[in-house]
């Protein structure tokens, strides 16, 4: 089949892709592929270069009506005078005071080197952790930025909790025994593969949460009602995790730690029916802190545990929200086109669905972080290889449609040079009332507020 150009593609929707039997809400899952059908009409507006308020440089491609503030460029002072680390990941919003929002924010960095926060680090040696922004409302303007955790490795996503804090989760098991690539130097400390929770004012003596295990963490999303923690995992074969905690008051003091498993079959990566149904069960796994398989240096000790108890294999999960009672889950590169899935998981039911996948990469790009707003829209961050990358929602009622485009080329800004259209989105997060919505471009780094014409609930 003869693909058609970007240019021709874009025309061809009007804006939109239609995610063809979604039906008029997620709960209903009757669920179709997205395809290249005109819409009646965009679901924003047609996307154009719209100015930073900060800087007046048009980074982002928005709807008409929409504006944003860019802040937290990788390199520029914290509030506390330390540099702001790069690598900006998953993020959200932990409170919200006034007119006062708090964001705490994650940084991917991976290779080892100081502590950007030396008198808090869990291991003195990593340079990745999380910073933690306040943003005024009412001013339209960040007015803080601080340490918050510091001294783990490859922060990449995680969630926000119930009780107004923030989970950092991170993707690498590296520890003092690791062989670093090209003979690197191993100075880390210490082992490295788990979830630390941060607080509002910062975790200034950090500890991980074993409760939550020790694999390649990507993100985690809490019940609000039962607090049991719902994790993804960022590999090639992976699975899907929950912790039913035996204390309802303290996700760290331990409980049930299991995989999720279907009747019908061990492997949803390929060859999945879009709006196909599984029926679900747990397998426990007997030993959480379990990075490797035994023998080897795989990386996959826990899901290996899980695979052999019957456990379901998914294709790189990676973000995961919780949204009127179901549970959301992207997997980056599943699907046929391995372009991306959507996953719905309804706790109730103990129900899986496919509600959305990809069938190639000009339609949506591999899936990352996401969260869903108040209106019950999921915003989906590309981490792909098609430029621009975007940020894409996805409705209730089954519209698929480019919200922002990455249009950010720099010449010595904050010290950074060059194009960066091709760099991912992350941290995709909404306030309460779904009219301010905060994101990062991981490469050069840099964090956005966004406001405008939100559609009616």
């Amino acid at each position: 089949m003869t693909m058609p150009s970007r240019r021709g593609f874009f025309a061809q929707i009007s804006g939109g892709v239609t995610a063809a039997t979604i039906g008029t809400a997620f709960s209903e899952l009757g669920c179709r592929i997205a395809h290249a059908a005109p819409l009646s009409g965009p679901l924003y507006g047609p996307l154009a270069p719209m100015k930073d308020e900060v800087t007046g440089l048009p980074f982002i491609r928005l709807p008409e009506g929409f504006r944003y503030w860019s802040f937290g460029w990788t390199n520029e002072p914290l509030t506390t005078g330390e540099k702001t680390p790069g690598s900006h990941d998953g993020m959200a919003v932990i409170a919200e005071q006034g007119d006062l929002v708090t964001l705490c924010r994650n940084h991917e960095v991976g290779a080892p080197g100081k502590s950007f926060w030396p008198n808090n680090a869990y291991d003195p040696f990593a340079g990745g952790g999380c910073t933690n922004v306040v943003f005024d409302r009412r001013q339209r303007q960040f007015v803080e930025a601080k340490p918050s955790l510091a001294g783990t490795v490859k922060n990449c996503a995680g969630g926000a909790t119930p009780w107004n804090t923030w989970l950092s989760c991170e993707e690498t098991l590296v520890g003092p025994e690791t062989e670093l690539n090209d003979r690197q130097a191993n100075p880390f400390q210490r082992p490295h593969g788990f979830v630390f929770e941060v607080p509002v004012d910062g975790q200034t003596s950090p500890r991980p949460l074993r409760s939550l295990g020790r694999f390649v963490h990507e993100a985690v999303a809490v019940d609000p009602e039962s607090h049991t923690v719902y994790l993804t995992e960022d590999a090639g074969s992976a699975g899907f995790y929950r912790m039913v905690p035996s204390d309802h008051s303290d996700i760290g003091a331990g409980g049930r730690f299991e995989m999720m498993k279907v009747a019908q079959t061990l492997d949803v990566r390929k060859r999945v029916k879009a709006g196909s149904r599984f029926d679900v069960s747990w397998v426990e796994i007997p030993d959480r802190l379990r990075a490797h398989s035994p023998g080897t240096r795989d990386g996959l000790g826990v899901y290996q545990q899980g695979r052999e108890r019957g456990g379901l294999t998914f294709a790189r999960l990676e973000g995961v929200a919780i949204y009127d009672g179901k549970v959301f889950i992207t997997a980056t590169s599943g699907g046929d086109a391995e372009a991306g899935q959507v996953w719905q998981y309804d706790p109730q039911l103990e129900q899986l669905s496919l509600i959305f996948e990809s069938p190639g990469a000009e339609v949506l790009d591999m899936p990352d972080n996401m969260c869903v707003s108040c209106r019950g829209d999921i915003l989906l961050c590309e981490d792909g290889d098609f430029v621009p990358q975007r940020l894409q929602v996805l409705t209730p009622d089954g519209v698929l449609c480019p919200f922002a485009e990455n249009n950010v080329v720099l010449d010595d800004l904050h010290g950074h040079s060059g194009d960066f259209r091709a760099s991912e989105w992350a941290g995709a997060t909404f306030t309460r009332d779904g009219e301010w919505l905060f994101v990062n471009i991981q490469t050069p780094g840099v964090t956005f507020a966004v406001t405008g014409p939100w559609r009616n609930s």
